[in-house]
Order: C-alpha cells, then structure tokens, then sequence
C-alpha cells in the first residue's frame, strides 16, 4: 500500500513560507534597529541644539561668569511633549553654576572638550540620553572651561522608534503576504505538468498499454521513462500470459475431450455390475474435471480480457440468446420446459459480447444443474432505467445467508454432490467489471427463485 505524505505544494509552500518567515524577521529586527538610529539622531539633534543654546548664554560681566536660561531651548526640547528635562551648567572650578548639582556623566567632562558627547544613562530612576557641550572661555584669573550638561528621557525617542518600527512591520507584513500568495500561484502553477501527467495517465484505456506521449518538463522525464519502461513490461507479460492461456486451454481440453470419447468407447455389456458402478464414477468424474477445468479457463479468459479488450455497445437480447442457446444441451432432461423471453426495445450495454455471453452462461449452467426440476426461464428485462439478465426455475433456490458467499471462488452451497463454485464467481467478476452487479430473488409463494445480472444501459454508461 502506497503511504501518503504531504503533497509537493504544501511542501513547497511550508518551506517558501518558512523561507519568507525568516526574511521577514531579518527585516523587522533590522527595521527596529534603523528606527531606533533614527529616533536617536532626530532626538540628539534638538538636544544638540539646546545644548549649544545653552552654551551661547553663557557671558561675562564684571569679571563674573553669569548665566540666562534662554526659553527658545526649552522650547525646542518641549517639541518632545512626554520628556523630562535635566541640566547642570559647571564653572571652569567645577562648581555648578546652576541646575542639577548631581548629573554626572560617566565619562568625565575633560572629554567632551574635543567636541559634545552623548551617552546614554539613567537619572532619579528614569532612563536619560545626556550631552555635554565644552566652552572655553577667558577670566580675570584667566582661561578655563565651562561645561553645560543637558538630559532628556528616552520616552519619546523610544515611542517614536516603535511607531517607525511597527509601521515597518505592517509593510513587511504586507509585502511578505502578497509574497506568499504570489509564490503560491507560481508553485501551483509550477506544478500543473505533474497534475497533466496523473491526468493523462487516469484518463488512458485500461486497454492502452502505448508508452506515454505527454510533454513533460525536464525534471519529470525520469519518472515519464520509468513509467513507460513499465508500461512496456506490462504488455510484455499479459501478452505472455494470454498466450499461456490460449496454450493451456488448447492442451488441456485436448487430452480431456479425448479421454471423455475413450470413456464412452467401453463396452459395457460384458463388465460386471461392479466394473460398470466404477465406469459411471469414471465418466461422472471425468465429465466433472472437464467442466471444472473449462470453468477455470474461462475465468483466466475472462479475467484477462477485460485487461485487452475493447468495451463496445452489444445487445443484451443477443448476448443472452446466444448464452442460451449454448448454455441449454441438446441432451436436456426432456421433462423440464425451458424457455427465453427477450426484452422489448433491444437494450444495449456496454461491455465485452464473449464475456457478457460466459457469465449468462454460468448463471444458466448453475441452475439447470443444481436448481431446476421441471421449468427454467431465462429472460431479458428493463427495470428502473437498467437492464437485467434474469434467470429464474423453481428449484429451493439459495438460502439468503449464503448469497454473499456464493460469489466467491470455489464456494459451493451443494452438500450432496460435486460443485466447483466458479459459476457464480465469473458472472459476478464479469458484472462488476461493466458496472453492475449479480444478485438473487428469493423463492416465495408467488415467485420462483431468481438470479439476475444487473447491468447499466450503454448511454448511462457513456455519459
């Protein structure tokens, strides 16, 4: 048994998605990064700027260092509504001049003499980013350097990096859907030969045993070749085993018809009336393993038919005649009354005339040998848009509790002689192969027993 696994889309498609997954984390995390870069850089540019305003404020006057906090920093750090600000300006002795006296930094202030520095750190709780801005600047007791320190909280920087990054996130999100859907088109269409190749594959004759002529794209030739390579042995070994069949039909009822002729050839008038029991033992067997051995032959052909044969539109009347005819024997028991009733409107089916034509006659060999007394009818019907191949006698017929074994291979529901359990088994193969089925009516009071073929009329069939 074939085990199933997952299709070659969903396979596809798991590892695109997975492949799309990754990228789009790649580019979300990267997209985090550059939003916080660029809150930073915003931010940092307006502390800068009231850094350095700051900065400029700073005069002297009577040889003493003074300071006026101009408003318009303020009022560009207050672009930043949800900030807090902090600052501390320093004299060239280190001393506050005014602001925060405990805002440090932790690099040291001799450092941002080369130019301002900005560092991150943390302020009465709070996450700051702080800049330092150098002056120097000249005293009556001569040079030195000032220093203003200005500290802002990162909320805003840090909403602004969110806002840019989920915004990033929306598109990539978009962009990696439309990708997916894209990829899912691409994959299926991709794959539509394989799905032209299975179909062309399905829709062949069971009969057509031709190597595979579909174009197919490269990838899918090693599984075209393999294909056809088995198509190729295929043909090889059912033309070998129709012939075997045909051989061993030929040499097996040769020697049986043979020895059947020698049988009758004795002379029974001078045997003893023990030698002439064990002659009628010999003929019944003998007549026996030549029906069963026709049965078996039959069913081989039969069997190996529907694999070679072309299906074609037959009449049922005449397939049914010529079973009964070839079913009743010359020799019939003249007491029971035998009789064929064609269909009106001549229905025709579908299938094979020399099959359809075994299977009636295994139905009608069945019961004129084990069912009939004095009366067998065989008729052809139409009944709810089908038709039937009935046979009926009016024998004690077939238990129902047996109906579903008969058709199987050598089942015999005969305890009181020899059966060989193939007849119902061809008919039922022969009608399940057309499309319909065999089955049974039960003897009562008003109706005899029945078996009956069921098949589906050929324009049912077709469309």
């Amino acid at each position: 048994m074939i085990q199933r696994k997952d299709s070659l889309f969903s396979r596809l498609m798991t590892r695109v998605a997975a492949v799309l997954a990754l990228g789009a984390a790649a580019l979300v995390t990267a997209a985090w990064f550059y939003a916080r870069a660029a809150a930073d850089d915003a931010y940092d540019r307006l502390l800068l700027g009231a850094a350095f305003q700051m900065s400029d404020s700073l005069i002297i006057t009577g040889g003493q260092l003074n300071f006026e906090l101009p408003p318009s920093a303020f009022d560009l750090l207050g672009l930043a509504q949800r900030d807090r600000i902090f600052y501390r300006v320093i004299d060239p002795r280190g001393q506050t001049l005014t602001g925060y006296p405990d805002l440090t930094t932790r690099t040291g202030l001799d450092e941002s003499r080369a130019g301002p520095r900005l560092e991150n750190g943390e302020y009465r709780g709070a996450s700051v980013r702080i800049v330092t801005v150098a002056r120097a600047l000249t005293q009556a007791s001569g040079p030195g350097w000032t220093y203003v320190m200005v500290a802002q909280t990162t909320e805003a920087r840090q909403s602004l990096a969110a806002e840019l990054t989920w915004r990033a996130v929306i598109l990539v999100g978009v962009m990696s859907t439309l990708a997916l859907v894209g990829s899912a088109f691409a994959v299926r269409f991709s794959l539509k030969p394989v799905a032209d190749l299975g179909e062309a594959i399905e829709k062949r004759d069971p009969q057509d045993l031709t190597p595979i002529g579909t174009a197919a794209p490269r990838e899918l030739l090693p599984f075209v070749d393999a294909i056809n390579h088995f198509i190729r042995r295929l043909d090889e070994r059912i033309k070998l085993l129709q012939r075997y069949v045909a051989d061993s039909a030929h040499q097996i009822r040769t020697p049986l018809t043979a020895l059947s002729a020698q049988v009758s050839l004795i002379n029974e008038d001078n045997l003893a009336p023990d030698d002439r029991r064990h002659l009628e033992r010999v003929r019944n067997r003998t007549a026996e393993l030549a029906r069963f051995t026709n049965q078996l032959l039959n069913h081989a052909m039969v069997i190996h038919r529907f694999d070679s044969a072309q299906l074609v539109a037959i009449s049922l009347n005449d397939a049914a005649r010529t079973a009964f005819r070839a079913a009743i024997p010359i020799t019939v028991d003249p007491d029971i009354v035998v009789s064929f009733e064609p269909a009106e409107g001549d229905p025709v089916v579908t299938g094979d005339m020399l099959s359809l034509r075994e299977a009636i006659v295994n139905v009608i060999d069945n019961a004129l040998r084990h069912g009939a007394r004095s009366r067998l009818d065989v008729r052809v019907e139409r009944r709810d848009g089908r038709a039937r191949v009935v046979v009926e006698d009016d024998g004690p017929g077939i238990p129902a509790s047996e109906w579903e074994n008969v058709t199987k291979r050598f089942f015999s529901s005969r305890t009181d002689g020899p059966a060989s359990g193939l007849g119902f088994a061809i008919a039922a193969e022969v009608a399940n192969a057309l499309g319909g089925a065999i089955g049974f009516q039960e003897r009562s009071e008003d109706a005899p027993f029945a078996v009956f073929l069921d098949l589906p009329l050929a324009q049912e069939t077709s469309s």
